[in-house]
């Protein structure tokens, strides 16, 4: 065989190596053409593992086809040695004088035959080994195969390794994609498909939450520590055309001030002492959906000016880079704080403040609510049987919802939900009671005015506070808002009282006038 003969098989070969990054393909059509140069049976691609001392076969190729198999051969130290000294193409025109060969082929359950082997050594470190054998008996091999053979090496080296970093990449996809199903799977069902309390304390925010949802401006939720504003952001972003996007949470508060600015934004290499590796910052990590900025009143003033560009412009810069990034995330902020009083002292950007607050949607306190406390104690019950592996949900002493719904609730929902899972860890049977954690004198209760306990026995809870209701209505000429208003006198925000009202049947504004004239 001459140069320029050589030099064709050389690029025809190269083409079906190099062809394609499947495996199976590349040793089925080396085969096809392989066969009509050197004599050859079977065609098999195996790894090397020199640390776990084993041999494996990833795929086969003969006459009938390519076969992918996944068979192990272990390979005892002195193995190794031997397999390690073998850095050329290694002719074995009598495998029984060689003890690697004789080995593998006895494991195989191969016949006396001849064999090549190529081995791999990208950037000298050897990761396999291509192995052509002709079953037809001894010395089938000549010096012009094993020079044909031994010019692929670069070849086979650099695309068999491509192939299985393909392969890695691939599985680490489909882990991806598991981890990815199964997080949104738990998602779920932290969310749930319902909020507790829509259809009564919470039905006015759960109405603004329908309406913003579908939008892409930016959404502020405000309400005391407890109330459940991560709740109405999950609902937001899960109601929304972003629902199948990424839902990226960031506590502004539980991040040290120097270190916002890159969870944020990110960092480039070398930003900083520490930075040994390119960051991406949250904003980058919620493209195509969403991030709930919490605590948002606790963001640093230059954390502040920055995320007010991402609104204004959509695009932020990492810390330490100078390329702009184009951002695509809708921004969802939420705040116990009063933020118009930190811009009155400086500790708030009043320009960032009118971008926020677009559509500011308001979660009532749970002491403004307390028709929802039955809804949320069955709640927990059944979540907390659940993680403590109860048999069954505890039944409730008579009167405990009620002293429930006595209590200011100051902690809010947060605070009810902590003390139903005391109250169960303690269970030891028999009916589950609250008293000991929120009412540690119980038992002066039976002391209370005598009346009182008939006046509970006649009505019922709704009865009472459409009594009450009207009653302040009547001390207030039927006036809601505003200074001396009924929502004033009450503790509850004016748009609670008039659902309340409405709830109650309790007739307000023009459908009042006659009565308080």
């Amino acid at each position: 065989m001459n140069f320029n003969e050589k030099a064709l098989f050389f690029q025809k070969a190269a083409g079906c190596i190099c062809g394609s990054l499947d495996l199976e393909l590349t040793i089925g059509r080396c085969f096809q053409y392989f066969k009509d140069y050197i004599p050859l049976d079977d065609i098999w691609f195996c790894l090397v593992d020199q640390n776990k001392g084993t041999f494996r076969c990833k795929a086969c190729a003969d006459i009938s086809g390519v076969k992918k198999i996944d068979k192990v051969i272990p390979l005892s130290h002195q193995l190794i040695i031997e397999l390690g000294k073998q850095n050329q193409v290694i002719v074995n025109n009598r495998m029984s004088l060689d003890p690697v060969a004789k080995y593998i082929t006895n494991f195989l359950g191969f016949p006396e035959s001849s064999s090549m082997v190529l081995p791999m050594l990208p950037d000298g470190v050897r990761i396999g080994a291509l192995v052509v054998v002709k079953k037809a008996g001894n010395n089938q091999y000549t010096e012009l195969h094993a020079e044909l053979f031994a010019m692929l090496h670069d070849l086979f080296s650099v695309s068999l390794s491509n192939v299985l970093r393909h392969e890695e990449v691939l599985k680490l996809k489909n882990l991806l994609a598991d981890d990815n199903r199964y997080l949104t799977q738990e998602l779920r069902q932290l969310r749930g498909d319902t909020i507790i309390g829509e259809d009564s304390g919470l039905a006015h925010v759960m109405w603004m939450v329908r309406k913003v949802a579908l939008l892409n401006n930016p959404v502020l939720i405000l309400g005391e520590t407890g109330v459940g504003k991560e709740i109405i952001a999950n609902a937001i972003h899960y109601s929304s055309t972003r629902q199948n996007g990424p839902f990226i949470k960031v506590n502004s508060g539980a991040i040290p001030e120097g270190l916002i600015d890159t969870e944020l934004f990110g960092h480039e290499k070398g930003a900083f002492t520490g930075a040994v590796s390119q960051k991406r910052g949250r904003f980058e990590r919620a493209m195509g959906g969403t991030i709930f900025i919490d605590e948002i009143g606790d963001l640093p003033m230059q954390a502040q000016t920055r995320l007010l560009r991402v609104i204004q412009q959509k695009e932020i810069e990492r810390v330490g880079g100078t390329k702009t990034i184009t951002v695509d995330a809708r921004i969802i902020a939420a705040t116990h704080r009063d933020l118009e009083q930190m811009i009155a002292k400086n500790q708030f950007r009043e320009d960032l403040w009118y971008r926020l607050n677009v559509f500011p949607i308001f979660i009532p306190p749970l002491r403004e609510r307390k028709a929802d406390i039955p809804a949320l104690v069955k709640h927990f019950l059944k979540k907390k049987t659940k993680e403590l592996n109860f048999d069954k949900i505890p039944s409730l002493a008579p009167g405990a919802i009620d002293r429930l719904i006595d209590h200011p609730w100051k902690g809010n929902v947060r605070e009810l939900e902590n003390i139903v899972g005391r109250a169960m860890i303690e269970y030891s049977g028999g009916l589950l009671s609250f008293d000991h954690f929120i009412f540690p004198q119980t038992n002066n209760i039976k002391s209370a005015p005598s009346s009182s306990n008939a006046y509970s026995k006649t009505l019922t809870l709704d009865e009472i506070n459409a009594s009450h209701i009207r009653s302040v209505l009547e001390k207030t000429h039927g006036k809601i808002n505003g200074p001396g208003g009924a929502a004033e006198l009450l503790g509850i925000h004016s748009s609670t009282l008039r659902l309340r009202m409405d709830k109650l049947k309790i007739p307000y504004g023009k459908r009042r006038r006659n009565s308080f004239a």
